[in-house]
């Protein structure tokens, strides 16, 4: 299904480019259904126009399914070209639809999808609050990651899509101290994932990033308050490119999922994509000092063999844990003054092993660990229950306060349900008080002025680097006023005494 909607979004996006380029908005664009294409299996070259999606109307449904899987698949596998990250990596993907009432069942399905599109965009661009071009690649998007949602509901494939909100949170305290928003389109500026995944992190950076440059009357609040607006109307003529093309990068150890990055990073208008099938622990990678801001919400609980791990990660002779090591990684990844937004098990927080330690006293050591904020066992229900921390570090500064905040809410209840609950989200409490931290004032560690606090480095040192929030959380215990044990005795006596009147009573009725 995915590879279904993906050749429907190619149709789109191409059409609207060509729109575009005839308004005289865009220059020098050729359409990707320009000419022919030689494919296996045919003597004759095959006109391109005739493998887009609406091309296919009309067909009858064996003819349809043998249009897609002889012609069109093999053709969008070649999509970027024959050195592409998204040919290298679709080269062995395999169309699965086995019959054609399946197939005409899919097309017909994926047409309904987009006249709804179609009809959200008509409505979104009535008061010409929103741009139709940012809201079609947004809604287009959204339908792409339900989709991932939906597989790894089924247990298929072992798609985990960090959730949205939550990707929404890091890429804002990532980005909390850039005032100046054009850092984000310098040569150098670079973005990555080290597991990548599905790409949510990448793609949330680049809404991030499009909104700075949006107008306000395009920028709209999320269901989370979150401001978003992707039409980047204000970028300047080199933006899209360097956004699209030089911007983001992620890497993944299943090449299912790298497939499905390249795809959803094309889906929302990153046109070459540099997603790729690389194990960053392994020997492998040895990327460093590259990347100005890296975002991870690494495997939890993994290991890997240790002669698999690569020899520049210090860590290596302490453990094989892959929550550690990834944390040394994403340091090394990073340029000086680089800052890493990651998500991890709390264990990490308070593990008294020397893997542990020592991976705490990098952060503090070795950068500005400017927050540690925890997050309740319940944010990435139903697929995991673990309790979890976000650690937001700057590489080259050195730490002298650590910020913690205690979330107690995301905006969404705890349960396997995960209904909304937006009345109690700590979300925008966090970024609010994270951007006017002050160690001078913000000492209250009770809780009970707010939900977050400094704490010095040296406690933290002279704690052995423990960075758990309980342990440097005061805790209030009220006086509890109890009953005198004399008034208590009497009033069991008392208590007694009525229980054997009562009986009494019942006695002499049955006399």
């Amino acid at each position: 299904m995915t590879y279904l909607l993906f050749m429907k979004r190619i149709d789109e996006l191409d059409t609207q480019k060509m729109r575009d380029k005839e308004k005289g908005h865009i220059q020098n664009y050729t359409s990707i259904f320009d000419g022919t294409i030689d494919l296996p299996n045919f003597k004759d070259p095959i006109p391109k126009e005739t493998l887009r999606w609406s091309a296919m109307e009309g067909m009858k449904d064996d003819e349809m399914l043998y249009h897609l899987q002889q012609k069109v698949f093999p053709f969008i596998k070649q999509l970027g070209g024959e050195n592409s990250f998204f040919t290298k990596h679709m080269d062995n993907a395999v169309f699965l639809i086995p019959k054609p009432s399946l197939m005409r069942d899919a097309y017909r399905t994926i047409n309904e999808i987009y006249s709804e599109i179609d009809r959200e965009i008509s409505e979104g661009t009535k008061d010409g609050s929103q741009d139709s071009r940012a809201l079609l690649n947004d809604i287009q998007g959204d339908v792409y990651e339900h989709l991932l949602d939906e597989l790894k509901n089924a247990g298929k494939n072992g798609q985990f899509r960090t959730r949205t909100h939550i990707v929404q949170l890091v890429v804002e305290l990532v980005f909390a101290d850039i005032s100046d928003k054009n850092v984000f389109l310098d040569e150098n500026f670079r973005i990555a994932d080290p597991a990548c995944g599905s790409t949510t992190f990448l793609l949330g950076a680049f809404k991030y990033i499009l909104t700075q440059f949006t107008s306000d009357k395009y920028i709209k609040p999320s269901d989370d308050n979150f401001m978003i607006g992707t039409t980047g109307d204000l970028l300047p003529a080199n933006g899209h490119k360097k956004l699209e093309e030089d911007t983001f990068f992620g890497y993944d150890i299943d090449p299912t999922m790298v497939r499905i990055g390249l795809m959803n990073m094309l889906m929302h208008g990153i046109t070459q994509p540099h997603i790729d099938y690389k194990d960053t622990l392994s020997k492998n990678y040895n990327e460093e000092a590259r990347y100005k801001a890296v975002f991870a919400n690494p495997p939890f609980t993994g290991s890997i063999d240790k002669e698999d791990i690569n020899d520049n990660l210090s860590l290596k002779k302490a453990t094989n844990k892959t929550e550690l090591l990834f944390i040394e990684r994403i340091h090394k990844m990073l340029t000086e003054d680089g800052t890493a937004g990651i998500i991890i098990p709390q264990g990490v927080l308070f593990g008294s092993g020397k893997a542990f330690v020592e991976t705490r006293k990098l952060m503090i050591e070795q950068a500005e660990l400017k927050a540690v904020v925890t997050m309740p066992s319940g944010v990435f229900k139903p697929y995991a229950g673990v309790a979890t921390a976000i650690l937001i570090f700057t590489k080259g500064r050195s730490t002298e306060n650590v910020w913690f905040y205690e979330m107690k809410s995301d905006g969404y209840t705890l349960d396997d349900k995960r209904n909304p609950d937006h009345a109690n989200s700590d979300l925008q409490d966090i970024i609010a008080r994270f951007k006017t931290r002050n160690p001078q004032t913000d000492t209250d560690r009770t809780g009970s002025v707010q939900k977050c606090f400094f704490v010095p480095k040296a406690e933290i040192v002279e704690n052995n680097y423990d960075l758990s929030l309980n342990k440097y959380k005061q805790q209030i215990y009220e006086e509890v006023t109890y009953i005198p044990p004399k008034d208590i005795l009497a009033k069991l006596k008392t208590l007694e005494d009525e229980i054997q009147n009562d009986l009494a009573e019942l006695q002499s009725i049955f006399q």
